[in-house]
């Protein structure tokens, strides 16, 4: 079952050090939470590709060559001419916490030509997205088009509502847009800090409960170092953590959803998933996830399947 994910894909100029004179250092790493968990799904086994949009530059020549060399089919990544590939500045505090500033007035990740992303995601069994690529309207409008697409013609949905406050007008129009495509969602998964944004309720059981009644079929609130809490119709389930030193938790939520979907695309779906199957999926989640905080970057520190399973 192949794998796709649709959406923004970027250079996380992600903090490394502050030298002796005060200086903040930079590494310029591939990422785009859509785009890592292409690549997470690829590095764990599956077959994935990625739609998006990168500049004529270094930098789009740099992510481009990223999805290939980790097995990400690019042959939907589309290049914007009068933009430049998009950038995002990660400085990490020292619990290994992000915060993010954005380049992107215009960014060519918003610059996604509505018919080749519909044509890029003919034929995949799962489509994924986020919201990143709802905060600008000719964008948003590209990305639904092709989810409705899929959807359509069969696919599973899945799609991680990542809050970036700087790239929307207010917190009430995130909070529309964000919600109002839940309904063509198969798959959700959010974090614990975003449950009262998208859900309107705080408690993860409820947000749980919420995703069911808009027709969600399976649901994840990721909790962090306590794990991952899910439900898919009446069963439901908490799978606890895997303790780690953190690093650098960029890229660790996009592991867990690439690593989720690499299992669930496997098993070719998630028709008549039982409790025990999913614990299993969600607990190699949680082992893939906390690879990747326990080292620096997003994509370069993303786990092998082997590194997965055998550590």
């Amino acid at each position: 079952m192949k794998i796709t994910a649709i959406g923004e894909i970027l250079v996380d100029m992600t903090q490394t050090r502050i030298d002796e004179n005060g200086i903040p250092h930079f590494a310029a790493n591939p990422g785009g939470a859509p785009a890592n968990v292409a690549v997470a799904a690829a590095k764990l086994g599956a077959e994935a590709a990625f739609v998006g949009c990168v500049g004529e530059d270094a930098f789009g020549a740099l992510l481009r060559d990223t999805l290939v060399r980790f097995g990400v089919s690019a042959d939907g990544l589309q290049t914007a001419k009068g933009a430049s590939t998009t950038l995002a500045v990660v400085t990490v505090d020292a619990r290994g916490e992000r915060s993010f500033s954005f380049c992107r007035k215009p960014g060519a990740d918003t610059r996604i030509d509505m018919e080749q992303a519909k044509e890029a995601v003919r034929g995949t069994g799962i489509l994924h997205f986020g919201s990143v690529s709802l905060t600008d309207p000719e964008c948003r409008e590209a990305v639904v088009a092709a989810v409705r697409s899929a959807k359509a013609a069969g696919a599973l949905i899945t799609y991680d509502p990542n809050y970036r406050s700087v790239l929307w007008d207010s917190e009430a129009e995130a909070v529309i847009q964000m919600r109002a495509v839940l309904p063509l969602c198969d798959i959700v998964k959010i974090s614990d800090e975003e449950t009262a944004l998208l859900c309107g309720v705080k408690e993860p059981e409820a947000a749980l409960e919420k995703l069911m009644e808009l027709g969600v079929r399976l649901a994840v609130v990721t909790l962090g170092a306590r794990g991952a809490m899910w439900r898919c119709g009446a069963l439901t389930g908490t799978v606890p953590g895997c303790p780690v030193k953190v690093a650098d938790t960029n890229g660790a939520g996009d592991t867990f959803f690439g690593a989720l979907l690499s299992r669930i695309a496997r098993r070719g779906g998630i028709d008549g998933l039982t409790a025990e199957e999913l614990n299993a999926f969600v607990g190699f989640a949680n082992k893939a996830a906390s690879i990747t905080a326990s080292r620096p970057g997003a994509i370069p520190a993303m786990p092998t399947l082997r590194e997965t399973e055998e550590g």
